[in-house]
């Protein structure tokens, strides 16, 4: 809601206009890249467009389910976390795919194979670690896929999932989206190109499945360049219809919880008691705190150190 219709950020889906009719039809892995903060809005975005948001997951790092509200929703709702360890996170991932086997709704389930949102200092370490598999806008260190394989999706989900979605995001302009500037209401102008590929066309072997996905990157690293320059991406531009669902969902929550809430502001208030008032403006600063708290977990130069080699040299020193 805060992204389409409170923000108004406008998303242009560049596709092949054949498969665009299958969007929201089919069970889907969404590869999407990790450069921008709200990058998983865009994802969402997309997905309520369809109208597969309620059944879609996500693989999100585990600090993420610890996050108050947000991270114990994610949990509930079953969405498959990892510790970005790939020796331990298989059984667990795995697992977790398997039940998507059975999920009675139609999903996206969104990746990012990054594994860390791209910077500059992580893309130049990256760079002295593997420099030929490394593009220059996708990859960092912590943004190489697995060494044996991706995730197991294309062999797990066989018989759940038609196709992988291959998503590569920017914003024109230069614009650089924030949270916080989506929570003040400012405008963005995202493009967003959509390739299908039938999972049928995604190797099962770990290790042709290995290379399958660094390949993509490149080419996704291409089609990064190829929007630097002409300030466009390949194929059709089409908008998804806004569904009306998510702002009347917001509106509905809002009257029902707002309106107690003011009632009980009004009438402490008029109470005229120190205390209480003291009380509340405590709660409600360690709340505002909690929510700059939460909003900082998206911010770039705020993410988390993996990818950076020379951190934890650092930090063993």
């Amino acid at each position: 809601m805060l992204l389409e219709w409170w923000s108004g950020t406008e998303c242009i889906i560049h596709t092949d206009p054949r498969a665009y009719p299958k969007y929201g039809k089919e069970n889907a892995i969404v590869v999407l890249n990790h450069k921008f903060e709200i990058d998983f809005l865009c994802g969402w975005s997309l997905a309520e467009r369809f109208g597969v948001l309620g059944g879609s997951k996500v693989l999100a790092k585990k600090e993420l389910a610890y996050v108050p509200i947000i991270g114990w929703m994610w949990y509930f709702t079953e969405m498959v976390f990892c510790t970005r360890k790939w020796e331990q996170d298989r059984k667990t991932v795995s697992q977790s795919l398997l039940h998507l086997r059975d999920y009675p709704e139609k999903y996206f389930f969104l990746i990012h194979c990054e594994g860390t949102r791209f910077t500059e200092k992580k893309h130049q370490i990256s760079m002295q670690v593997r420099p030929v598999m490394t593009p220059s806008h996708l990859k960092s260190p912590g943004s190489q896929p697995p060494p044996r394989g991706s995730p197991p999706s294309s062999s797990v989900l066989s018989e759940a999932v038609s196709a992988v979605y291959d998503c590569t995001l920017n914003f024109r302009n230069n614009e650089n989206p924030t949270l916080l500037g989506v929570l003040n209401g400012k405008k963005y102008h995202a493009d967003l190109y959509v390739r299908r590929i039938p999972l049928e066309e995604v190797p099962e072997d770990e290790d042709e499945c290995s290379a399958w996905l660094h390949k993509l990157y490149q080419e996704k690293d291409a089609f990064q360049e190829e929007y630097y320059r002409t300030g466009t991406f390949p194929e059709t531009p089409m908008v998804p219809p806004r569904r009306p669902w998510t702002l009347i969902n917001w509106l509905f929550w809002a009257s029902l919880l707002l309106y107690p809430f003011f009632r009980f502001l009004t009438n402490m208030i008029s109470s005229g008691s120190s205390l209480t008032l003291a009380s509340f403006v405590l709660v409600f600063f360690v709340a505002s705190m909690g929510v700059r708290w939460m909003i900082g977990v998206t911010e770039i130069d705020k993410g988390s150190a993996y990818g950076n080699i020379d951190s934890k040299q650092k930090r063993n020193d």
